[in-house]
C-alpha cells in the first residue's frame, strides 16, 4: 500500500475530497486517489523550460509604510515607530529590521504605488488577477498556477507544475490543473513494486475508460490524469526528495528560520522542475500591535527572503526564477488607538527579484503619508502581467476558452511592468 499521509480533509467543489492520504489497493474505480496533484498532461508541441516563479503570500496585508515605504518626515501618528535604513542602492531606503536585505538592494525591485487591491482576506485576486465574482458563471478566473501549468504542462522532469501550501483554484480551467498542495514527505511505495503499481494503473486506466463517455464534468480527466502522474511521482523520487529538509545541509536550513522553511521548500521543487510554488505566511493582520508584531516578523522575513535570494543567485537560477512577495493589501496611514493599523486597499507594496528582471529599484512614490499613489501607478495586474512575461507568456496574445466556448484573456491590463523587463 503506498500513502501519502495529510493532517486535513477538505472538500471541493468538483466532488473529490483531499483525502488523509493517497491510497493505493484493491480494486475499482476509487482505488487510487490523488485529488490534490495538478494536472499531467502532456501538452504535446510545448518546449520545456526552466523558467519558475515562487509566489510568497504575506497573509492579512503587509504594512507597506512600515517596510519599504517609511515616511520619517510624516507627523507621528502616521510615522510610527520604525526608522528607515539606506540599502547599497542609493535613495532606496527600508525598514531598519530588514538589515540583510539592506545589503542586497540591487538584487530586487520594490513596488510602492501598487494599486487596484481588494479589501479582501483571501489571496484569489493575487493570485488571478481579479475578484472571486469574475466569471464566476463558469467556475470563476484561474489562478495564474494553474493558467501555466495548462499552457506550459510540466517539465521534462515530470514534477508537477504547480505546487502551492495555500491551496489554489483552478476556475474554468477544470479539476485537471488544480494545484497539488503536499502536507507531508512520505511519498515512498510501501509493499508494492513498481510493476505491480503499473499493471494497476493500466487497470484503472481500463475502468475509467467504460464511464469516460457519460462524464461531462471533466472530473474522470482528472482523476485519471492524477493517477498518472501519482503514478510518475512515486518512483521517480524527485519530488519527494525534494520535500524532504533532511536531504539538505542543515546549516542552509538554519539559515531559512523555522518560520520560512517551505520557502527552502520551494526552491528545490522549482529545482525539480515545478513552475509555480506558492508559499504563505500568516500574522500580518496587524490591527494592533503592529509594530511589537513586525518587528519578529520582519527580522524572520528579512532573514529568509535574503537567504533565498542569495540561493538563487549562487545556482544560476536568478535569471530564470522570479520571486513575488506581496500580500492581499496594505495598511492605513494613520495609526489607530491600539498601536495597529487597519485594511487599507487604496495602496500596497509589493517585491520582486530574479526573473531576468531590472532590478535594483522602487518603482513609483506615494504621498507624503502613504496613503495613495502619487506617481506612476502600477495595477496589480500588471504584477501578474509580469510574472506571465517572465514565464514566456504574452498576455497581450494569449487567450484560452471557457467552458461556453467564449475566449478569454488572461488578465485586463496585459502589459508588464516596463521599468522591470
Amino acid at each position: 500500500m503506498l500513502k501519502i499521509f495529510k493532517k486535513h480533509v477538505h472538500g471541493f467543489c468538483d466532488g473529490l475530497s483531499r483525502r488523509d492520504f493517497l491510497q493505493i489497493g484493491g480494486g475499482g474505480l476509487g482505488a487510487m486517489s490523488l485529488p490534490a496533484i495538478l494536472q499531467a498532461e502532456s501538452n504535446a508541441g510545448i518546449t520545456s523550460s526552466n523558467k519558475a516563479v515562487i509566489h510568497l503570500h504575506l497573509a492579512g496585508g503587509p504594512s507597506h509604510q512600515d517596510m519599504f515605504d517609511l515616511k520619517p518626515e510624516a507627523p507621528s501618528e502616521f510615522r510610527g515607530e520604525f526608522n528607515p535604513i539606506h540599502t547599497n542602492v542609493p535613495g532606496l531606503d527600508i525598514c531598519e529590521h530588514m538589515p540583510q536585505l539592506s545589503t542586497m538592494a540591487d538584487k530586487f525591485a520594490v513596488i510602492r504605488s501598487l494599486v487596484g487591491m481588494q479589501n479582501s482576506h483571501s489571496h484569489f485576486h493575487t493570485s488571478t488577477g481579479y475578484n472571486n465574482r469574475d466569471l464566476s458563471n463558469v467556475g470563476g478566473r484561474p489562478y495564474f498556477g494553474s493558467v501555466i501549468a495548462r499552457l506550459q504542462g510540466a517539465a521534462d522532469t515530470g514534477a508537477p507544475p504547480y505546487i502551492s501550501y495555500m491551496g489554489g483554484e483552478p476556475g474554468y480551467l477544470g479539476p485537471v490543473y488544480r494545484p497539488y498542495k503536499p502536507s507531508g514527505t512520505d511519498l515512498k511505495l510501501r509493499s508494492i513494486t513498481e510493476e505491480r503499481l503499473n499493471n494497476r494503473r493500466q487497470l484503472l486506466g481500463s475502468l475509467d475508460q467504460i464511464r469516460r463517455d457519460i462524464d461531462s464534468t471533466g472530473q474522470l480527466d482528472a482523476l485519471d490524469s492524477y493517477t498518472q502522474q501519482a503514478a510518475e511521482l512515486v518512483t521517480s523520487g524527485s519530488v519527494a526528495d525534494a520535500l524532504d529538509l533532511k536531504l539538505e545541509e542543515p546549516s542552509k536550513v538554519k539559515q531559512y528560520g523555522n518560520t520560512y522553511k517551505n520557502l527552502l521548500i520551494a526552491r528545490r521543487l522549482v529545482e525539480a522542475g515545478s513552475r509555480v510554488v506558492t508559499v504563505q505566511s500568516g500574522g500580518w493582520d496587524t490591527h494592533s500591535n503592529n509594530f511589537k508584531s513586525l518587528k519578529t516578523r520582519l527580522a524572520e522575513l528579512d532573514m529568509a527572503v535574503s537567504t533565498l535570494i542569495t540561493d538563487l543567485s549562487e545556482r544560476g537560477l536568478d535569471q530564470d526564477v522570479t520571486l513575488i512577495v506581496w500580500g492581499e493589501f496594505g495598511r492605513t496611514p494613520r495609526v489607530n488607538s491600539k498601536a495597529g493599523r487597519d485594511h487599507w486597499p487604496r495602496l500596497a507594496m509589493a517585491f520582486m527579484a530574479g526573473g531576468g528582471m531590472r532590478l535594483g529599484q522602487a518603482i513609483g512614490t506615494s504621498s507624503k503619508n502613504a496613503e495613495y499613489a502619487k506617481d506612476r501607478p502600477v495595477h496589480f495586474q500588471e504584477v501578474i502581467a509580469t510574472l506571465y512575461h517572465n514565464m514566456g507568456i504574452n498576455c497581450e496574445t494569449t487567450q484560452l476558452i471557457d467552458p461556453n466556448g467564449r475566449p478569454q484573456y488572461l488578465l485586463d491590463h496585459r502589459q508588464p511592468i516596463a521599468e522591470l523587463v
